[in-house]
């Protein structure tokens, strides 16, 4: 049975706008890359697969690294929850219906860890107890504003793992208490 795990980088003060956080430095980078290597998969909200998408097709100036990172996530069986979307890109499917079972049956039918990306999203697995691990990843940057990491209250957490990812970025792993 896979776990399900919900991890973005953030501001200092728990914001995840990746456009005012910028690119990860290189460490980061390598992490992300690495990480994504060893997932069974992703689970997306609609706004973050869009924000995704970017890895589908190669971009101009792209260093080796990234086009490293994008066919890892080429690879990946992604699933996109989403209202609005009627179709989605390679190797990825729409979940439709309800949203507990559809989960329930990637955790039963898959080995490893399976991402969640998107605070909305990862706020309502969270609420249904289908999270088995938050990470929180701080750059050391202060946004001040934006989209938060946690969408909302969640059950108590308990600390199970802290790592440091190059300079001054420090990962948080929780798990529910």
């Amino acid at each position: 049975m896979a776990k399900l795990g919900f991890g973005l980088q953030q501001s200092l003060d728990g914001y995840v706008d990746h456009q005012k956080l910028g690119p990860p430095a290189p460490s980061l980078f390598r992490y992300f890359a690495d990480h994504v290597s060893g997932l069974a998969g992703m689970v997306y909200g609609r706004h973050t697969y869009e924000i995704m998408q970017y890895w589908d097709e190669d971009q101009p100036g792209w260093d080796d690294l990234d086009h490293e990172y994008a066919q890892i996530w080429r690879s990946k069986p992604k699933w996109v929850v989403s209202r609005s979307l009627k179709s989605v890109g390679p190797n990825a499917a729409l979940l439709e219906g309800d949203l507990e079972a559809a989960i329930r049956a990637l955790k039963a039918q898959h080995a490893g860890e399976i991402d969640v990306a998107g605070p909305a999203l990862a706020h309502s697995l969270g609420e249904l107890g289908l999270i088995d691990e938050y990470r929180l990843i701080f750059r050391p940057v202060v946004l001040g504003g934006s989209v938060p990491f946690f969408a909302g209250p969640l059950p108590p957490l308990r600390l199970a793992a802290s790592d440091q990812i190059g300079e001054g970025v420090v990962m948080l792993t929780y798990v529910p208490a």
